[in-house]
């Protein structure tokens, strides 16, 4: 079966953190086409673990990523499995040996893609969930005059301390189970992807999600017991633990400011991103909360903060779960586009 994403090869790509990723491959999907001005551009960045393929969901006919009008760019993050990760990298830098990544390394990379590979200067919008908003806030203030508009939705232009400390939970349970053998195991630490996937299962839906049954009335799982197995372990046990692992550092390492343009100065950062922003946390998102959200807005000059009245957590955001969600982030993708 032919594969449905291509490769944009970086060659010898150098990382935030001092490591080389040599003959690092980026791989990326595109929707639409390209027009003769290249001024409809919507770049669209992937989620801690999500692949190209669970970005789909928002793009349509019809629809605000309406690939009949825009050319849209669906890159992969590094570590995701497609794109250079832990997983497909040959040795020495295979498995636990795969370095650092930053959302400024990502960035940076899906930036040469744009210019490099389609000559692209101008970007209409850059929209992304979770990790993909992080992302989305790195291109806002690393290339502030490259676009015209920003959606991150659910997601933080800094990863807060409380994040820190919830993924470090994640992390615990994946790197417990004795066949994770310190990341170089030859069999699938099953018992770690269960365990991070039931830690997860607390924090990905609300308080007032699980209060409702809408893991059974919603989704139709029989119980709460087939939600977690089924719809959670069966989320987490497809994905490799080290690609986990890079990018569950790469989100507690995300920070906008954490570069040569902006030495730590958070406020700065925020306050150089000239785009015209739609900040959109889930309502009961239990880990990216709209104070943290309010706060980065009321730093940034033309940002409006748009909170998603959901009772489905984080997963307000995505990947497409709940249709009534969808169809608000849709309407508010088009009026920013509009406008």
């Amino acid at each position: 079966m032919p594969l449905d994403y291509e490769i944009f090869d970086l060659g010898d790509f150098s990382l935030q953190r001092g490591a080389t990723l040599r003959d690092c491959k980026l791989a990326y999907k595109t929707f639409g086409t390209l027009n003769a001005a290249k001024d409809n551009v919507i770049v669209y960045p992937t989620w801690y673990s999500g692949q190209h393929y669970d970005n789909e969901w928002l793009i349509g006919e019809g629809m605000a990523l309406d690939p009949t009008k825009y050319f849209i760019i669906i890159p992969n993050m590094l570590g995701n499995g497609l794109s250079s990760s832990a997983s497909n990298t040959p040795e020495p830098y295979n498995g636990p040996r795969f370095p650092d990544v930053t959302p400024y390394d990502n960035v940076k990379a899906q930036y040469r893609l744009v210019t490099e590979k389609f000559g692209i200067e101008h970007i209409r919008l850059v929209v992304g969930w979770s990790m993909g908003a992080l992302q989305t806030f790195h291109w806002g203030a690393m290339y502030p005059d490259m676009m015209d508009l920003l959606a991150p939705f659910c997601g933080s232009a800094k990863c807060s301390r409380h994040n820190k400390v919830f993924l470090e939970g994640v992390k615990a349970a994946l790197t417990a189970d004795a066949a994770f053998a310190e990341g170089w195991y030859t069999t699938k630490p099953n018992k770690g992807l269960r365990a991070a996937a039931r830690v997860y299962a607390g924090w990905g839906f609300s308080q007032d999600f699980y209060r409702a049954n809408l893991d059974i009335e919603a989704l139709g799982y029989s119980s709460l017991e087939d939600f977690l197995v089924a719809f959670w372990e069966g989320f987490f046990l497809p994905r490799d633990a080290n690609n986990l692992l890079t990018m569950l550092w790469t989100w507690q390492n995300g920070d906008i400011s954490d570069n040569e343009l902006y030495h730590g100065d958070f406020v700065k950062a925020l306050g150089a991103i000239k785009a015209k922003t739609y900040v959109m946390p889930g309502a009961t998102d239990l880990y990216f909360r709209v104070a943290d959200s309010e706060n980065e807005v009321a730093a940034m000059p033309n940002a409006t903060l748009i909170p998603i009245p959901s009772v489905w957590g984080h997963f307000a955001g995505g990947p497409g779960t709940n249709p009534v969600d969808v169809a608000f982030l849709d309407e508010k993708l088009k009026e920013l586009l509009a406008s």
